[in-house]
């Protein structure tokens, strides 16, 4: 089924794109940088985010064909839209050098084992404890928000060499996380689908 957008959601990214030249980005990196900026209506995302075509492509691919998607807090999962979401933050417990969320992480990692596709917006030692494991994720959406650990956290990923969407400042955050993985839920076709698809027919 196909989304119906709404009128407001229409002019608010006419609105962004008047003020934001988006043309330049490839096809699912554009969709990513537009849909953060909007959730966030912050113009400095284009420039803060750390995005791959490439990665995107297999990452796109990977969530059509129904990997799990595992969120490290609930206020992410209730912005991802159409897609069910593994959270264990309630069945986590905090310990000796390991707070609630990393233990969530590792509670959910037995869950759903390798091949999902990890959003953390809220805590960088979810991001953290995530780097730790063997988790071979379709790709890692890294935006969390804060003053201590998160840019660390989110420079560790990208130094990782693990697909991975993140941003080099410290801002992030439960909306413009799941507004990275709503871009690529909402994008029905890749790029290279869509060419094929077009070869085919023509």
């Amino acid at each position: 089924m196909n989304r119906v957008v709404h009128p407001i959601e229409q002019e608010s990214f006419r609105r962004l794109r008047a003020r934001l030249d988006t043309s330049h980005f490839p096809p699912l990196t554009r969709a990513v940088v537009e849909r953060v900026v909007h959730s966030a209506a912050d113009l400095d995302y284009a420039t803060d985010l750390v995005i791959d075509e490439g990665v995107l492509e297999k990452a796109h691919r990977a969530l059509h064909e129904g990997a799990p998607v595992v969120v490290d807090v609930e206020m992410v999962a209730a912005g991802i839209t159409r897609r069910e979401t593994v959270c264990r933050l309630r069945d986590a417990r905090s310990g000796p050098g390991l707070t609630r969320s990393a233990h969530a992480i590792r509670l959910a990692y037995e869950e759903v084992g390798p091949g999902a596709l990890w959003v953390i917006g809220c805590a960088p030692t979810a991001l953290e404890e995530l780097l730790t494991l063997d988790a071979s994720p379709a790709l890692v959406i890294g935006l969390p928000v804060g003053f201590v650990g998160a840019a660390e956290s989110k420079a560790a990923l990208r130094e990782s060499g693990l697909p991975a969407v993140s941003n080099v400042s410290e801002k992030g955050g439960s909306a413009v996380a799941a507004a990275a993985l709503n871009a690529l839920l909402y994008t029905t076709a890749s790029p290279a689908e869509r060419s094929n698809t077009s070869e085919e027919t023509s």
